[in-house]
């Protein structure tokens, strides 16, 4: 007797079952492209920043991410604004962007505070600059009155005229732990993974201090006294102050190894220097710094499990960040 075909029953399981499973498989294909699209395709998280009250918060972002709220957070403390106006701001980029710098948006937003060319933000290249979009905001925010007492979601609609406002709350708890941090207000809670960003190519003194002027500015490292002085491990030293561009001496350069920047702080300016410390581990994976050591403290890249353990290590009262001397092939 011939098998019997399956009941239109049958079949219509058989094809919802296979519906889906590919329906399974096609979500977790636009999950892994979404990962990959958000973090620059870099992989897992590689940051995490803890609360310094010792209540268990904690937030974990990739470097990327890192890299761009120090700077949010560099650009609002240079221009003297307080730890409020950065959280405002680093809520404010969680949602426009991820703290991702896109390239598009809606319309013709832009950067990651989606700011658009049209509005009157500035020229496309401006807003592509983090440094240059953090500024502008925080030009725009400045001008909102008593946006510190504020409910978050009101001060970044009155600069951002967004068509969810109410989108900007939920990101205050994660954009508060990154501000305590990245303010230096909370000591030794920001840690990454340090892996070196093989496409990136300028290390040692000389790439330090071009990336702290570019998110601190010359005058406000001049203030806090935060001169650049780069040594090898060779020995070979060099020494630039806020107005001239550490470059390491030839002879450091040939012999390659490590550098060595040591950017004084002023006594009482625990802040500064703490501030300065997670700025230079948000940016270790560009810069392919290895070590970080600051008020007894140090990081180092790759120990994310073993964050700010305690070190002998000191810098003349200092922040001691050593780097590559030349980037990994």
């Amino acid at each position: 007797m011939p098998e019997q075909s399956p009941t239109p029953k049958r079949r219509r399981r058989g094809r919802l079952f296979r519906f889906s499973s590919a329906l399974v498989v096609l979500l977790a294909v636009a999950g892994y492209l979404v990962v990959q699209y958000v973090t620059g395709g870099r992989g897992g998280p590689g940051c995490k920043v803890v609360s310094g009250k010792g209540d268990g918060q904690e937030y974990e972002f990739t470097q990327e991410q890192a890299m761009n709220a120090a700077t949010i957070a560099a650009v609002g403390t240079g221009r003297g604004m307080p730890e409020r106006a950065v959280t405002i701001a680093l809520a404010t980029a969680l949602q426009e962007s991820q703290l991702v710098n896109i390239k598009h948006g809606d319309l013709d937003s832009l950067g990651l505070f989606q700011q658009r060319p049209s509005q009157g933000w500035g020229t496309k290249k401006e807003i592509l600059d983090p440094a240059y979009a953090a500024g502008v905001f925080y030009q725009h925010l400045a001008k909102v009155s008593d946006y510190e007492k504020l409910p978050l979601t009101v001060a970044a609609q009155r600069v951002q005229r967004s068509g969810f406002p109410e989108a900007y709350a939920r990101h205050e708890a994660d954009a508060t732990l990154l501000s305590a941090a990245l303010t230096g207000q909370a000591a030794a809670t920001l840690t990454c993974q340090g892996l070196p960003d093989t496409t990136r190519t300028a290390t040692g003194p000389d790439a330090v201090q071009t990336a702290l002027v570019r998110d601190f500015g010359r005058e406000v490292l001049k203030e806090t006294g935060a001169e650049v002085t780069g040594e090898s491990t060779s020995g070979a030293k060099s020494k630039a102050t806020s107005k001239t561009k550490a470059t390491p001496s030839p002879s450091a350069s040939a012999t390659g190894g490590n550098s060595t920047v040591t950017l004084p702080v002023r006594s009482g300016s625990t802040k500064i220097g703490w501030q300065l410390a997670h700025w230079a581990v948000a940016n270790s994976s560009e810069l392919h710094i290895e070590r970080v050591s600051y008020a007894g403290r140090e990081w180092a890249a790759g120990s994310a499990n073993d964050p700010w353990h305690s070190t002998d290590t000191k810098a003349a009262g200092g922040v001691r960040i050593v780097t590559e001397k030349q980037a990994r092939q």
